[in-house]
């Protein structure tokens, strides 16, 4: 089994390709080893100390670490960690996916909301999925968009930028009723 590896804007997280499916459907990310109880692979990551935050996309996975930890010595055990994971059989995901979180929008907003959705489905998510990361849209309240960032996107000292000048930009000029992007957790 070969593992690619990439790196991302966000020099604390590190992408690692398996070169397989890691997830049929959708994300998981972990943000800690106490919110990892439905994944072996994650709780598996987890063990190793310096591992801060694990985010499981379609076909990737990225690690976060900590601040003082250094790569070109915890990479090994990443990939270490993903292979015997991979190769042992068990599942990525146990049980069944946990219900999405509570979502914050007026009914009048539904429509505003879904040409959001639409912009932050087809635009926004493909490109931070390229960069070990996710946007989930979690609301619409008063002209305010609120987004949670997962995985490499989390902690990335571009978020800021890219939520203000990239993501805000582009959803003033296609939404006229929004006047503002925040990050929420």
């Amino acid at each position: 089994m070969f593992i690619e590896t990439e790196d991302t804007p966000n020099p604390a997280t590190l992408k690692f390709l398996p070169g397989r499916t890691v997830i049929a459907a959708g994300t998981a990310d972990f943000p800690g080893p106490e919110t990892a109880a439905a994944s072996p692979l994650a709780r598996a990551l987890f063990g190793l100390p310096e591992v801060t935050r694990v985010f499981l996309g379609a076909d990737f996975i990225t690690v976060s670490k900590t601040h003082d930890a250094d790569w070109s010595l915890l990479k090994p055990q990443v990939l270490g960690v993903i292979m015997d994971h991979f190769l042992s059989g068990l599942p990525v995901i146990e049980g069944e996916a946990e219900d999405e979180e509570a979502f914050d929008a007026a009914e009048e907003d539904r429509e505003i909301v879904a040409q959001i959705r639409e912009l932050i489905d087809t635009r926004v998510r493909p490109a931070v999925a390229m960069d070990g990361g996710d946007i989930v849209l979690r609301g619409f309240r008063d002209g305010v968009v609120q987004l949670r960032l997962q995985g490499a996107c989390s902690g990335c000292p571009s978020s800021r930028a890219t939520l203000k000048h990239g993501i805000e930009n582009m959803l003033k000029h296609y939404v006229p009723e929004v006047v503002a992007v925040q990050a929420v957790e």
